[in-house]
């Protein structure tokens, strides 16, 4: 090719207008995931969009600050058109959707004279999605109107916005909410009209309040809400009592502390908030290689040569170490054929799976060293060629599967194969929230993470919530003073989480037959320490 031929035309880039929906990330659109994962640059009011921004965009994406209190509409989309025409795909953050909550028409328009590529997703607007997680049906057989009014865009037509009985929605309400009220009373709207005031809506901060028009302003002041609310008026709201279905989530707007490492944590916190909760994760340990690696290497070698029977996996972090070191020395799961592979629970038996090997043994029912003790088959010296099994574990792991594997005949390599060392103690204000009461709840994972966040934070509050994962863990927890609320049946992250849900929804039934406020346990301090 020569030079006359040679291209030296830019790579064509794009702007997309997106709308991140009502607040929940999980709300976000295929398409906007879609095109916020190959986003180069990500503009907007991006403090709104904090938990979009962690759940889909890159980590080398360009963040600007580009809304129109910094920049006029026309400098903001000189802006996106600049970076677009040096060949980066451009998104443009609007909350809610784009053409509703987000006033983007204008920008829309301006893009089209620069001559670039160009889309606009649609987002969930919190006109319909806020509702919906209030407990409120817009519509109804007896209802079948919706008029909608932004009022961050200024004020709409009183009179014709009020008229008749259909439902209303207000959204961008400011305080004092009473001047609103006033206005659609005054318009026509009869002060009886049931209405209903949402903060935070789809979030697990969300708070709503109902009442009528006529309370509504007392109720939010009394309730101690601060807008800018969702307000929705009409006969609807009054079947939010009976539809409510995401205020009354088990654990709703519970804070609970999850001490784990923090490659650990997501499972836990993700079930913790399909169950309404709001997870804080508190790293309390970090995953370690051994002191002494070449213990590790003897038994790798060991395992290729035919030293083991049995290969015995007790953790996610053991499989993790030892399928490293396979990669250092250019193994593969080849390397496991004629042995016999156990995995202590599903979790390890899933990442064995990960790696094409099938566990030949995982405990039927109790996922503990005792439980895989109890399931163990004996050493048989007709049957069983050789009477040795490696054990790749942690420095700080307990002896229970060990000696019970000694008493069945078989010979033991036990190897660390990872250490687990104590974390860096966490902010100030979150050793002041476990201190105090501020944590609804604590999930204890195991024995380690009881001693370890006690050891960098100090005990959790006696009002706090303990869930503890199984009977060591337990057993831990009240050696350090701690009453255990919640054990499950089975030792597993779901049942922890389930088990703490249930809990939760117990305790919310025992308020309301009693006729209390729901209320969560940091908002009940007791005045006398809890006593075993």
């Amino acid at each position: 090719m020569t030079a006359k031929n040679k291209s030296n035309k830019k790579p064509v880039g794009s702007v997309a207008f997106v709308g991140a929906g009502p607040g929940d990330p999980a709300l976000v659109t295929v398409r906007a995931q879609e095109l916020l994962a190959r986003a180069d640059v990500v503009a907007g009011d991006l403090a709104l969009h904090e938990g979009v921004l962690h759940a889909y965009v890159r980590a080398d994406a360009m963040r600007l600050e580009l809304t129109e209190e910094t920049a006029t509409p026309a400098e903001v989309v000189r802006v996106l058109a600049k970076h677009a025409k040096d060949g980066d795909h451009v998104v443009r953050l609007y909350p809610g959707d784009p053409f509703v909550e987000g006033h983007a028409a204008e920008h829309v328009a301006a893009i089209v004279r620069h001559h670039v590529p160009f889309e606009v997703a649609p987002g969930l607007s919190a006109a319909t999605a806020v509702p919906s997680y209030s407990g409120t049906p817009l519509t109804s057989t007896k209802v079948r109107e919706v008029r909608i009014a932004d009022l961050t865009g200024g004020d709409p037509d009183w009179d014709t916005l009020a008229a008749g009985t259909a439902t209303l929605v207000l959204t961008g309400v400011v305080d004092p909410i009473k001047d609103v009220v006033d206005l659609l009373v005054k318009a026509g709207r009869d002060g009886s009209t049931p209405a209903s005031a949402t903060v935070a809506g789809t979030s697990t901060q969300q708070k709503t309040v109902a009442g009528t028009l006529d309370t509504i302003a007392a109720d939010l002041k009394a309730a101690r809400l601060v807008g800018p609310y969702v307000l929705i008026v009409g006969a609807n709201v009054a079947l939010r009592d009976k539809l409510s279905w995401f205020e009354t989530k088990p654990l709703f707007g519970w804070r609970v502390l999850v001490p784990r490492t923090k490659e650990q944590a997501g499972l836990l916190s993700d079930l913790l908030r399909q169950y309404g909760a709001v997870p804080e994760e508190v790293p309390t340990i970090s995953v370690e290689p051994p002191r002494n690696p070449q213990q590790l290497d003897r038994a790798i070698t060991g395992l290729v040569t035919g030293r083991y029977q049995w290969v015995a996996f007790t953790s996610v972090n053991a499989v993790r170490a030892v399928r490293e070191k396979f990669e250092e020395y250019g193994l593969d799961a080849r390397a496991f054929a004629g042995l016999k592979i156990a995995a202590v629970g599903d979790k390890t038996a899933e990442a064995i799976q990960a790696w094409g090997i099938k566990p030949d043994l995982v405990p039927s029912e109790d996922h503990s060293a005792r439980g895989l003790v109890d399931e163990w088959p004996p050493y048989d010296r007709v049957l069983d060629p050789i009477n040795r099994v490696f054990l790749p574990r942690a420095d700080i792991a307990t002896e229970t599967l060990v000696a019970g594997l000694v008493e069945l005949g078989w010979e033991v390599d036990d190897v660390t194969a990872y250490r687990t060392v104590r974390a860096a103690p966490p902010p100030a204000p979150v050793r002041e929230a476990i201190k105090t009461g501020k944590f609804d709840a604590v999930a204890f994972t195991s024995s380690s993470t009881v001693r370890n966040l006690v050891g960098i934070a100090g005990k959790p509050h006696t009002t706090t919530v303990i869930a503890a994962i199984g009977e060591q863990t337990a057993k831990t927890a009240d050696e350090h003073g701690l009453r255990v609320d919640v054990q499950p049946s089975a030792p597993s992250i779901e049942t922890l989480a389930e088990s703490l849900a249930e809990f939760g929804a117990a305790r919310r039934l025992a308020q309301l037959e009693a006729g209390e406020p729901v209320t969560r346990p940091s908002e009940r301090r007791s005045a006398a320490r809890r006593r075993k």
